[in-house]
């Protein structure tokens, strides 16, 4: 039997690398949808705050995906394609740093005097 055989998920397997990968993943969605709301919404509008909090909100999940992506990326056996959420982790990682920069951006733009 083969390495590459060893280190597989099987198919209706739910091991903590999916677990993982896909909560970060989700987390990292929810970063980016905040943060374009927090970007695209004005600020002004009578009924809604001010921003900074969604913005903020969007950082720390956006953080949070990064951090859990990279490690299911670190500790991931096999390679793509294995089933133990490596390409999960990719995915969370990507979205997790676009949900902090766009969270960055709303954070500073919500700060910024008017």
């Amino acid at each position: 039997m083969s390495a590459h055989r060893l280190f597989a998920a099987g198919v209706t397997e739910f091991g903590l690398g999916r677990l993982g990968a896909t909560t970060g993943g989700l987390l990292g969605l929810a970063a980016v949808i905040v943060a374009v709301l927090a970007v695209t919404r004005p600020a002004g509008r009578p009924g809604t705050a001010n921003g900074s909090l969604g913005a903020a909100a969007a950082v720390v999940a956006g953080l949070v995906a990064t951090v859990l992506g990279g490690l299911v990326a670190a500790t991931a056996d096999g390679g793509l394609g294995t089933g133990n959420g490596l390409g999960g982790a990719y995915v969370a990682l990507l979205l997790g740093l676009a949900g902090t920069a766009l969270g960055g951006r709303a954070l500073i733009h919500s700060r910024r005097p008017r």
